[in-house]
This record gives structure tokens, C-alpha cells and sequence, in this order.
């Protein structure tokens, strides 16, 4: 699949780059997506919640009423979880969400991910580029000029490019990763996927393996 280079002023560069098959143009795997993007979700989940038994509330101890002969049903501590202000029962604890999964499944749902991004036309190829400085409105140029200001956008650079993504982190819907973080939630969450140059040769060696 060929795919025309832009600059970063959404000009035509009149070159034309190869897009590997192997990673851009595979059947997409539906299950491998959703156990990869599953864990990555799972992953950001802190795990932190608590909640109170009764044996971390405070109050009395005593027996609130005799055993039998009231008619009700038997009851031995206040702090119990049908009681108002007791602990609760089955309350959630802190737990670790996170699961592993096979080094050749996450790359087969990642090129799945592209795959289905490369076809359905949402995948846009520009120059490597640069900011001089880190200025918002220099991120916020360069989409106007490819048309994407309203727009999910994920932008894929070869390395740390740190001018570009200090530029990049106060707008909502455009997020710049490095090829080695690219993940398959990121890829399927955006409207368009912009790759640079560079960048399109550490695709192919992370996913090749």
C-alpha cells in the first residue's frame, strides 16, 4: 500500500512511501484487540478503593439485646452491616487489575489496529519535523494545516522529541507518542493516525518480530 508524504503544511511532497504489509495490511484480529486493549485499561485503573468492615468501625462492643424472647431476629455487635453507620459487607479492596499477556499477541493486535486504520484511510504520513521552541500554537498550526483541528488525533515520532510534546499537551484531542509507546488503545482511539517518516521504520522493527 503506497501512501503520499505531506508536510507539515498539509502540502503534497510528491513522494510516495511503501507501507509494509505485514503490519499495515494484515486481517485484523478482533480478540487480540480486545484482550490488548482490556489490559491497557486494566492497567490504568489504580486499584485503591476501601471501604469499612465491622471490624474497623468504631463502637460498642456490648450485645445490643438478649438472644431470644424479642421476636426479632438475633443481633450481637452494632458495628454489623444491616445496621445503619455498621461496616460493609462485601466492600471492595485494594487489588491489582493488571494481567499479562503473550509478547506475539500484543504485536498481532497493534498491527491489527493499524491494519484497520490503513484501511479505512485514517492513516496520514507527514515530513519529520520540529519546533524550535515549545509553543502551543505551533502544534496547534500544524493541525489546521492537515485539517485535523477537530479531531482525535494520535501523532507517532521516531524518538523523544520533547519541543513537540510539550507543544502538543494542552490540547484535548491530539495525543504524541513515540513509536516504542505506541499501544493499540491509543491507535483505535484516534480519528486519524499521523506517523512521521522516521517513525515508519520502528513501526516495522517493533512489529516484525
Amino acid at each position: 500500500m503506497e501512501v503520499a508524504v505531506l508536510d507539515i503544511t498539509g502540502k503534497d511532497t510528491g513522494r510516495k512511501v511503501e507501507l509494509s504489509k505485514e503490519v499495515f495490511g494484515i486481517e485484523p484480529n478482533d480478540h487480540a484487540i480486545y484482550l490488548d486493549v482490556k489490559q491497557y485499561l486494566a492497567n490504568q485503573r489504580q486499584g485503591t478503593h476501601k471501604s469499612k468492615e465491622r471490624a474497623e468501625i468504631v463502637g460498642s462492643t456490648k450485645k445490643i439485646k438478649k438472644q431470644k424472647g424479642t421476636g426479632t431476629a438475633r443481633a450481637g455487635s452494632i458495628k454489623s452491616g444491616v445496621f445503619r453507620g455498621g461496616g460493609r459487607m462485601f466492600g471492595p479492596r485494594p487489588r491489582n487489575y493488571s494481567f499479562k499477556l503473550n509478547k506475539n499477541l500484543k504485536r498481532l493486535a497493534r498491527k491489527s489496529a493499524l491494519s484497520i486504520q490503513a484501511n479505512d484511510e485514517n492513516l496520514v504520513v507527514i515530513e519529520d519535523f520540529n519546533f524550535e521552541s515549545p509553543k502551543t500554537k505551533n502544534f496547534t498550526s500544524l493541525l489546521k494545516a492537515l485539517e485535523l483541528e477537530t479531531k482525535k488525533t494520535l501523532f507517532v515520532l521516531e524518538g523523544e522529541n520533547t519541543n513537540v510534546y510539550l507543544s502538543s499537551r494542552n490540547i484535548k484531542n491530539s495525543k504524541v507518542v513515540k513509536t516504542s509507546d505506541l499501544n493499540t488503545y491509543a491507535v483505535l482511539n484516534a480519528n486519524k493516525v499521523v506517523v512521521t517518516e522516521g517513525s515508519l521504520d520502528g513501526i516495522n522493527k517493533n512489529l516484525s518480530k
